[in-house]
């Protein structure tokens, strides 16, 4: 394995990074909520942690309604959730076309308006000829905690970063709000628009 520096995490709350009141009435949708749960953490009860590992959910601290379930065939109804989150599961999505489904499945699931939450890692094209794996370890400040833990993945065919998340996600009809980059971890808040456009992946 290639293990990179290791990188902190901010996730103070979901207030959003604009300053901007994100609607956290109703509940939030997690993909990929399994293990830390850091997601779980900050948002307990009003956590829908969606993953499709049973035992990754199992782990994962109490607090949120945990759901075994692939998040290219949400089993949810149009416009439910008024905020998404991803935090640090994106990268595990192998295919371009697994990522055009997810993110057409999120935005179908979010009200209009509503809010999609995306924390992950810069990750290049292999760097390590001999090393298939990648890992990425993390320091996550969330609610007066301190996490350490890692992702690891196979190294991607193309390079996913900021500009690959956002393209995609402007291709699926979501309009970007902020996006930051420290080092190799991004922060990306997307919007779905009230009055919904014409995005290649309607």
């Amino acid at each position: 394995m290639f293990f990179f520096e290791q990188q902190e995490v901010d996730v103070a709350d979901l207030a959003g990074r604009t300053g901007d009141a994100l609607d956290i009435s109703g509940y939030i949708l997690d993909i990929g909520g399994g293990g830390e749960g850091i997601i779980g953490i900050l948002g307990g009860e009003k956590v829908v942690a969606i993953d499709l590992s049973r035992e990754e959910l199992e782990e994962a601290p109490p607090g949120p309604l945990k759901i075994v379930m692939d998040a290219r065939d949400l089993q949810f109804l149009d416009d439910t959730f008024g905020i998404v989150t991803a935090f640090f599961s994106l990268m595990y999505l192998k295919k371009r076309s697994d990522y055009e489904k997810v993110l057409a499945e999120i935005f179908r699931v979010l009200k209009p308006g509503g809010t999609f939450l995306i924390w992950d890692v810069v990750a290049p094209t292999q760097r390590d000829r001999e090393k298939d794996i990648f890992v990425i370890p993390l320091r996550v400040k969330v609610k007066g905690q301190e996490i350490e833990t890692g992702y690891g993945h196979v190294w991607p065919d193309e390079k996913h970063d900021l500009p690959f998340y956002r393209a995609l996600a402007q291709d699926r009809g979501f309009q970007v709000v902020e996006q930051t980059q420290r080092e190799r971890t991004f922060f990306l808040q997307l919007q779905k628009p009230v009055q919904q456009g014409t995005g290649r992946g309607e």
